[in-house]
């Protein structure tokens, strides 16, 4: 589908990161452009949103007050919603004779709807990996000085519901990205639209999704394995704890037993 935009040959992408989750179930698939992804026309300029469930909307050719009236539009359909969305803009160029993204720009010979949606799924995971790697680097700076602990002492003084919580909050990223985002796998327009494969490998290259996604994985699990030998540590540690709390009890009645068969004995020999 060509899409006018107004006859713009050069338009602006803005990509936010609104929330942990969007729900999308409420939209009419009259009022939309496209169910796959979730696609709209936003204003009166002829501007166009890409929606997807994991919380982010992606722009094109929106006006700033536009923008605001209709990410308003959109709280009461958010999940957890981010004080500070994470955002990402690309500037789109039609008309040229060579598709392809260079120097943070995109070139395309046609503007076409099925092309905006494969930028904006792009841009979204963009925007969900730079928000996971900054949650993974923050976890990464927490359990670093456990490790530390544990090789220089051996012996690690974090509970093991703290890092239990740890490798709790590995998993739930390991969820939303595989479950939700999808990172990994290939636009659902790129089945229709199998020509199209050219533009979305210059993407993936300009953001480095599958590169930065593998590092992500890697972290992810180096982390969720250290809270868990962490954990083991610990759980060793009230172990062994709990034992001689067992023997103490033991050696204590039999002093117990002791001291009363010696006033029986003193009693008998009283007697």
């Amino acid at each position: 589908m060509t899409l006018q935009l107004n006859n713009r040959q050069h338009l602006k992408a803005r990509a936010l990161l609104l929330g942990d989750r969007l729900d999308l179930k409420l939209f009419k698939i009259a009022d939309c452009l496209s169910t796959t992804p979730l696609t709209m026309e936003v204003g009166t300029q002829g501007g166009i949103a890409v929606l997807f469930r994991y919380g982010v909307v992606v722009l094109f050719g929106v006006q700033t007050m536009e923008e605001v009236k209709f990410i308003e539009s959109l709280k009461s359909l958010l999940t957890n919603p981010y004080a500070a969305p994470e955002t990402e803009e690309l500037e789109i160029h039609g008309g040229r004779n060579a598709i392809g993204v260079q120097s943070g720009a995109v070139s395309l010979d046609d503007i076409t709807l099925e092309r905006l949606q494969l930028i904006a799924d792009a841009l979204s995971k963009n925007l969900v990996l730079s928000l996971y790697e900054k949650k993974v680097a923050g976890e990464f700076d927490k359990i670093e000085p456990l490790a530390q602990e544990l090789a220089l002492h051996g012996k690690v003084s974090a509970g093991t519901k703290s890092l239990l919580q740890k490798i709790g909050a590995m998993l739930l990223i390991e969820h939303r990205m595989v479950g939700r985002a999808e990172i990994g796998d290939r636009p659902e327009t790129l089945w229709d639209y199998p020509q199209l494969e050219g533009l979305y490998a210059s993407l993936e290259d300009e953001f480095e999704l599958k590169e930065r996604q593998s590092a992500l994985d890697r972290k992810l699990g180096l982390i969720s394995d250290t809270a868990q030998t962490l954990a083991d540590v610990w759980d060793n540690k009230q172990l062994h704890k709990l034992e001689w709390y067992v023997i103490g009890l033991i050696l204590f009645e039999i002093v117990i037993s002791l001291v009363e068969r010696g006033e029986k004995f003193l009693h008998w020999l009283v007697s």
